[in-house]
């Protein structure tokens, strides 16, 4: 199991608009800081579908969190 803190730091470090949500921008942009420069908005967008339950194209916390902790 996940550590919920830990959990949040790393949303508030992908959030860097800080509104609660990540986008596949800044879902892009984490990846790159983390040295994977390969992805692309397409595969970005593709990853927060993929774990995106409401369908808004977005990440909310417990959208991450269930990811997260399985």
């Amino acid at each position: 199991m996940a550590d919920i803190e830990e959990a949040r730091k790393q949303f508030e470090r992908i959030d860097t608009d800080g509104d609660g949500q990540i986008t596949a921008a800044e879902f892009k942009a984490a990846l790159a800081q983390g040295g994977d420069w390969n992805v692309t908005e397409a595969v970005a967008e593709a990853i927060i579908a993929s774990r995106d339950l409401n369908g808004d194209k977005l990440l909310s916390f417990d959208e991450f969190w269930a990811h997260v902790n399985k």
